[in-house]
């Protein structure tokens, strides 16, 4: 009977650990600041406007 309630307290305390370490990372995430997100933004561009084989892409939309 002790062993049902240990794995009930096992399974159970688990899943709370790893819902609370879940809900702490997304609280702790802060907003990109505008000089990041432009940063960001730019990056993401220059990323699309080459292929990995360093040749220009053509007729992406804009």
């Amino acid at each position: 009977m002790l062993m049902d309630y240990l794995w009930l307290l096992a399974t159970a305390g688990g899943a709370f650990a790893l819902g609370a370490a879940v809900a702490y990372a997304i609280m702790r995430q802060r907003p990109l600041r505008p000089a990041e997100k432009e940063a960001q933004k730019r990056k993401i561009e220059e990323l699309y406007e080459h292929s990995p084989e360093g040749k220009p892409r053509e007729g992406l939309p804009r």
